[in-house]
């Protein structure tokens, strides 16, 4: 049978059109569903950024039922050595800071979990921390005769409580307990920005605010009546080192010191995690040189085919 005649019949061309027909349908139907995936993906993306909103709203930025005045003011940021990842503590200033708690702090607050130990090689020599200590007398015992007896501090005693029991320390303070310096820094929120602030934010109530009994007016406070008086005052201790004791130079240093209380390996730990810097970015340069070393013969031949010749 010649071409020609088959080429003008329309069973020639049947199969041809039913292979279109399924191709565009299967094309169409492909369209369809990828029209589907991304409006799908669309309204996905949009619910998620307004769940992320609501969430925002809702937790990142609560209202709060109270006033600036009842939540007192937001303690400065002031840049405290020690923050920074590549320094540490001022020691002239730690020592200085020992002497501002010794004489106006250790008489109502207790500084519990730091031992005269602790302050060798950092504020004080040995020998000046164990003349500190044995000013202290400890109650120690028994005895061969089953008493007690008083004895000088060591090295190894904890620094001492100004009351012997929480019941004294209110007592002695009107109802109020002071608070042990040791975690102080970390247990307030802003650490030694507020405690500096707190320290130096005494002020004259303003006309009209009524405060109870035994309370003083504080702007960082919150509340803004706090039990405790203003305890610094300028003058109020005499440095050794000749540093004027302003009630700012007092605030600062004895801040210092109760940082110090709350981290005292801080500085080891930044020149621990300085080592292991150091020695990481070695190890990754020595492993990238052994990564070439051993796979630059292989990454950088060249196989050749010779094919043998006929």
């Amino acid at each position: 049978m010649s071409l020609l005649p088959r080429l003008l019949k329309p069973a020639y061309f049947r199969p041809f059109i039913q292979k279109c027909y399924t191709s565009s349908s299967s094309s169409s139907a492909s369209t369809t569903d990828s029209r589907k995936w991304v409006t799908f993906a669309t309204c996905a993306s949009v619910s998620s950024v307004l769940g992320l909103g609501l969430y925002y709203q809702a937790y990142a930025n609560p209202i709060s039922a109270t006033t600036a005045a009842e939540e007192g003011l937001h303690p400065t940021h002031y840049p405290w050595p020690q923050n920074s990842p590549l320094s540490g503590f001022d020691h002239k200033s730690l020592r200085r800071g020992f002497k501002v708690y010794q004489e106006a702090c250790a008489s109502c607050h207790s500084l519990s979990r730091i031992a005269w130990r602790n302050l060798v090689g950092v504020t004080h020599t040995v020998d000046e921390t164990k003349a500190l200590a044995e000013q202290v007398e400890y109650d120690d015992g028994p005895d061969d005769k089953g008493e007690m007896f008083k004895r000088p501090g060591k090295l190894s005693d904890y620094l001492p409580s100004p009351f012997p029991n929480e019941q004294a320390a209110r007592a002695g303070n009107g109802g109020a307990l002071p608070p042990d310096l040791s975690l102080i820094v970390k247990a307030r929120h802003g650490g030694c920005d507020y405690i500096f602030s707190i320290l130096t934010g005494y002020v004259d109530p303003p006309v009209g605010v009524k405060l109870g009994d035994g309370l003083n007016f504080n702007l960082y406070f919150p509340g803004t009546g706090i039990a405790m008086p203003r305890i610094l005052f300028d003058g109020l201790v005499e440095y050794e080192d000749g540093t004027p004791a302003t009630t700012s130079q007092m605030a600062y240093d004895v801040t210092n010191f109760l940082n110090w209380a709350a981290e005292p390996c801080l500085e080891d730990s930044k020149r621990k995690g300085l080592k292991a810097v150091v020695g990481f970015a070695v190890l990754f340069g020595i492993s990238i040189w052994l990564k070439r070393f051993k796979w630059i013969p292989l990454k950088t031949r060249k196989i050749v085919y010779n094919p043998p010749k006929i």
